[in-house]
């Protein structure tokens, strides 16, 4: 179970990153309340899978999937281009991701 909400929480840090773009530098408050709350979510899923998993594994893992969620969002909403080095590169941060998972 630790997994599945360290996985969830990165995948919030890529809410909370795309949420304070979006909020303009804090000045539209829909978006800055979604940042406040993806964020405390995100961190508090964070510290939970860390009862269970190394630290520094969650950590990387949760930064990882953040990234790799964060790219992908911003290329679905037409913000970011996607090549094919960018996407070879991000598949092989997803790999590293499951080897650390593997060897935990």
């Amino acid at each position: 179970m630790s997994w599945v909400i360290l996985i969830a929480s990165g995948l919030l840090e890529a809410v909370w990153a795309a949420a304070m773009q979006s909020s303009k530098g804090f000045r539209k408050w829909r978006p800055t309340v979604l940042f406040v709350v993806a964020m405390a979510a995100s961190m508090g899923g964070l510290a939970w899978a860390m009862l269970e998993i190394a630290t520094g594994t969650a950590y990387a893992v949760w930064v990882g999937v953040g990234a790799v969620a964060t790219v992908v969002l911003q290329v679905a909403r037409g913000k970011e281009r996607l090549t094919l080095v960018r996407s070879l590169l991000l598949v092989l941060l997803v790999g590293c991701l499951v080897g650390l998972k593997l060897v935990s």
